[in-house]
């Protein structure tokens, strides 16, 4: 057995492609939606993450702001940017790149966004309506998961799945939107005692803990849907997932490459989430 491909490019360009109609429509009656994407600091993989999220706000035809600030900024100075793109009628989603520098708490930034521009889905208001099933935004990897789920007819009901990863970001959302598709649903992390006694009694694993060949062959159920969220570099510095995807592939059923896989979902569902924020102040007039 050969696992097929979930193509997160070719799904990614459809989603965008949705938006982009529902941006125009927007915009002709003076609605543009409006993303605003915050970057402190010079980490370089933060620069490129931003940039690649503020070009593809463009291509959608929504407006983007990118604001650069220094690492030496105060944590006071940001909260208050924050609350004047909380009042800024044109900004409907407003984004803080992580991470942050050490002196700024990132839960306090998080918890300052509005919970109406929360886009990335990490506000604790957000987690909450998530945890009842009631309107709210979706973390966008996870959700960009679910929709990878969808594009190839899986329903998830019924279903073991195992969700290797922890962390509120990815690991118990995903978790959480498992749970409410009817799967039932085992979260373990890296350090699980015999992690692949869980894994080959699922019929979907996740991973996302950030660790190189965390999942191997002989750990999956022959025809299991594996999602790869991990994002690491092999020895020769080509970007890799947490899955042996060489030998992994010969078991699943289908597999999540990477690059090309989770990491353009992740910012369609962005995209999705700002429109999304955008229709609901068009709504509220």
């Amino acid at each position: 057995m050969t696992a097929r491909l979930i193509d997160g490019n070719a799904l990614a360009q459809q989603i965008r492609s949705d938006v982009a109609a529902r941006a125009a429509a927007l915009t002709r009656i003076g609605r543009t939606p409006g993303l605003a994407v915050i970057l402190v600091g010079d980490n370089p993989a933060s620069q490129v993450y931003v940039q690649h999220k503020v070009k593809d706000c463009e291509g959608a035809g929504m407006r983007s702001v990118l604001e650069k600030y220094d690492a030496t900024i105060s944590q006071a100075e940001l909260l208050a940017r924050i609350q004047a793109l909380n009042e800024d009628p044109t900004i409907h989603g407003i984004l803080v790149q992580l991470p942050l520098p050490a002196h700024i708490d990132p839960q306090r930034v998080i918890e300052t966004i509005s919970p109406a521009k929360d886009v990335d889905g990490f506000h604790v208001q957000s987690a909450g309506a998530l945890m009842v099933g009631q309107p709210g935004f979706k973390p966008c990897t996870p959700y960009g998961c679910m929709k990878m789920l969808e594009s190839i007819g899986y329903d998830p009901k019924g279903k073991h799945a195992v969700v290797i990863g922890r962390s509120n970001i990815v690991g118990k959302p995903m978790a959480m939107m498992l749970l409410q598709a009817s799967a039932t649903v085992t979260i373990c992390h890296s350090a699980t005692a015999d992690l692949g006694h869980h894994t080959r009694q699922a019929d979907i694993v996740v991973a996302a803990v950030g660790k190189r060949n965390v999942l191997t062959a002989d750990m999956v159920k022959p025809g299991a849907v594996v999602i790869d969220v991990g994002m690491n570099r092999n020895e020769a510095g080509k970007l890799c997932g947490d899955v042996d995807f060489e030998g992994v592939r010969q078991v699943a059923g289908w597999i999540t490459p990477v690059p090309g896989g989770v990491g353009p979902m992740t910012r369609a569902m962005l995209l999705v989430n700002t429109i999304e924020a955008a229709e609901r102040a068009a709504a509220r007039g």
